[in-house]
């Protein structure tokens, strides 16, 4: 078999296709076939030696899809032949075959196809947390998403309509601005020649918004920040677009009292309990047609360092799967 391994950290040419012993499923494990794996930023992360990434040599990847092959000694309620993703340390999704914890695992229903349910679990969990647990949208509320047509993005803004709030997006280009209104987003933003600031004031009437979900960081926190309502709230949950600068606690109480926060999809779904109630609903609102996964790259998974060559550059929309 095969797996992506990164021997150093860096940019994307550190990312090798090599040949790999097939694992064995220890106690409470399986070994998983995958059928397609997700791309998401953290991974970027991961190669470059940032947020606690693994020890080289390792294999990233922390989203996939696929077969149950074999099962270890001691786990239950999974058999050979059962469909199942994750979104889950540890690392090693970016692999043909891998072993995974049983505990880990969430048996995919019939009606989701593999690349939508690689794509779907880290993705997914992740809008379900910041719309329903981190700031619970309201109807009539007004949101701003930044990245608002790439995979989570576009996630947020389709849940977040279907919430009834007014949808707020910020993109980087008209064509995203487009994808954006088709995830639901009424007031798109192109950051390239408009004020993110002075828009939202204007669409909200000088009110600004409940919530900022933030996935870029640094270029965006402060600006996030002063498009807050009095006591809004900004949920930083990425920094794509580099680290953010330390903050003076002060800063909040004299931009009206506003809240802070930086939640990871991995302290929400730590528990089994939790990470199968976050997957239920999303394929929930998939099943039901009130979310849609849009796949819009697909990559061998082989060729793995021009999918991250592409993220980092921007030049992705919606989810991005690598197949095997």
């Amino acid at each position: 078999m095969h797996a992506i391994r990164i021997h150093e950290y860096g940019g994307p040419e550190v990312l090798r296709w090599e040949e790999v012993e097939e694992p064995t499923p220890a106690e409470g494990e399986v070994l998983l076939r995958h059928t397609a794996v997700g791309l998401n930023f953290i991974d970027v992360a991961f190669r470059e030696g940032r947020r606690a990434a693994p020890t080289p040599p390792f294999t990233p990847g922390m989203e996939g899809a696929g077969v149950v092959e074999a099962v270890g000694p001691g786990v239950t309620g999974i058999v050979e032949g059962d469909r199942v993703a994750y979104a889950s340390p540890p690392a090693g999704a970016y692999a043909e075959w891998r072993v995974m914890p049983a505990a880990r695992l969430v048996k995919v229903a019939d009606g989701i196809d593999d690349e939508t349910a690689a794509a779907m679990m880290l993705k997914g969990m992740t809008a379900q947390y910041l719309l329903r647990q981190t700031y619970p949208v309201q109807p009539g509320e007004a949101v701003l998403v930044h990245a608002a047509a790439g995979g989570v993005g576009s996630l947020l803004c389709q849940w977040a309509r279907h919430l009834g709030a007014t949808v707020i997006g910020n993109v980087g280009n008209d064509e995203k601005a487009e994808l954006a209104r088709g995830f639901g987003c009424e007031h798109p933003i192109v950051s390239s020649r408009d004020d993110i600031v002075a828009r939202v004031r204007e669409i909200t009437g000088g009110a600004g918004v409940s919530v900022v979900y933030d996935s870029l960081g640094g270029e965006t926190f402060y600006k996030s920040m002063d498009c807050l309502r009095p006591r809004g709230m900004l949920v930083s949950y990425g920094q794509s677009s580099g680290p953010i600068e330390p903050l003076d606690i002060g800063v909040l109480g004299a931009k009206g009292g506003v809240f802070v926060t930086r939640p990871s999809v991995f302290g929400y779904s730590a528990k089994r309990e939790d990470m199968l109630a976050m997957a239920g609903e999303v394929m929930e609102m998939i099943d039901s047609g009130k979310l849609r996964i849009d796949i819009r790259q697909r990559y061998p998974l082989a060729e793995a360092m021009h999918a991250h060559w592409d993220l980092e550059a921007r030049r992705t929309t919606g989810a991005t799967v690598l197949l095997p």
